[in-house]
């Protein structure tokens, strides 16, 4: 899976839109549409927010993203 596909696979599970992701992370919505189609990579600042968001996360077998509960962890 390229970064560009995790950022969008993270987003559809965050069911977040583009420009709200955007919001999140303090970039605009076209830097996100551009990382989302491989254009461009986050730098580094930003993958360390978007690796925060990763963390709510894992992977199941089939290689779908499952949010976390920290709490029963």
């Amino acid at each position: 899976m390229t970064y560009a596909e995790k950022i969008k696979k993270l987003r559809e599970v965050m069911l977040v839109s583009q420009s709200e992701l955007a919001e999140i992370l303090g970039v605009s919505f076209v830097t996100v549409n551009r990382w989302e189609n491989g254009k461009y990579e986050p730098t580094i600042k930003i993958k360390r927010k978007l690796s925060e968001l990763f963390k709510e996360h894992e992977i199941d077998k089939y290689n779908r993203y499952i949010l976390i509960d920290k709490n029963n962890k």
